[in-house]
């Protein structure tokens, strides 16, 4: 396998911002890395993520990171989450994580990966790692939240490991 030099947004300067307005997560993943595929002159890895609510028929999805608001803190949007799921019994809480990595070449060819990751919502926020809904985010197996979670532990279970470990088997066979 030839070197690969991995790079991050922050290593280039006035990168534009990539409204995200798709209506599924591979619209927005695609966005994303063609604008900065186009930008940059590279090959570009982005992803699109959210939450899936069973219950609530989707939702946050796509909207999970502006759920409550344009400007939302991760503590606002799932705290609207658990308002709208009181009195919800434990066995209609089923939710999901999902992520879909797309990986955008400048000739504009592109492979997609999907990653999705079940569990349940706590009625009550649980743990202080992670980002996002990972305090209500129940794994009803490992007995925990995703906030409870070692970074290594979620990075191996979570829906953006899971893409990106198709995505690496996608690699070493290309």
């Amino acid at each position: 396998m030839p070197d690969i030099e991995i790079l991050s947004l922050t290593d280039y300067h006035g990168v534009p911002d990539v409204v995200e307005d798709g209506q599924t997560y591979l619209e927005n993943a695609l966005k994303k890395a063609k604008a900065y595929s186009l930008f940059t002159g590279e090959t570009v890895l982005a992803d699109d993520s959210g939450l899936e609510v069973d219950f609530l028929n989707g939702e946050p999805g796509i909207y999970s990171s502006r759920y409550a608001g344009p400007d939302a803190t991760d503590e606002e949007n799932y705290k609207k989450l658990l308002q709208k799921m009181a009195g919800v019994a434990p066995e209609n809480r089923g939710a999901q994580f999902r992520c879909v990595l797309v990986l955008y070449q400048s000739n504009g060819y592109y492979e997609s990966f999907e990653g999705t990751w079940r569990g349940t919502i706590h009625p009550e926020p649980i743990g202080n790692r992670g980002f996002g809904y990972d305090p209500v985010f129940y794994l009803p197996d490992q007995g925990v939240t995703v906030a409870e979670l070692a970074p290594e532990t979620k990075n191996k279970l979570s829906h953006r490991g899971q893409a990106l470990d198709l995505f690496r088997k996608w690699l070493q066979s290309h």
